[in-house]
């Protein structure tokens, strides 16, 4: 069973950064696409970041030039770099782990980020 801790969420002021960090176990790392996601209160789910397998990036346009998203294969990890923080980026930031051409469709539980003064 593939598992996925997020960690790294917190308070913030506008401005600041923030590094996000996904473990994974249980899963062929280095096949997976991973992607980091928000939802904010009262508003759904929304893709923030994705990295493929092999590397290739993809950004909301809300999160380009301030997110970068990353991945270690030899630590089973997912990062997302955050910077210029702004209180609309407030919401809690989840992993995904898929394959593609798969069903196979793994979140870990989330973490909160709070961007305020």
């Amino acid at each position: 069973q593939v598992q996925l801790v997020e960690s790294g969420g917190g308070l913030v002021q506008p401005g600041g950064s923030l590094r996000l960090s996904c473990a994974t176990s249980g899963s062929i790392f280095s096949f997976a696409n991973m992607g980091w996601y928000r939802q904010a209160p009262g508003k759904e789910r929304e893709l923030v970041s994705a990295i493929s397998s092999g590397g290739s990036t993809n950004y909301a346009d809300s999160a380009r030039g301030r997110f970068t998203i990353s991945r270690d294969n030899a630590k089973n990890t997912v990062y997302l770099q955050m910077n210029s923080l702004k209180p609309e980026d407030t919401a809690v930031y989840y992993c995904r782990h898929y394959y593609t051409g798969s069903i196979s469709d793994y979140w870990g539980q989330g973490t909160q980020v709070t961007v305020s003064s």
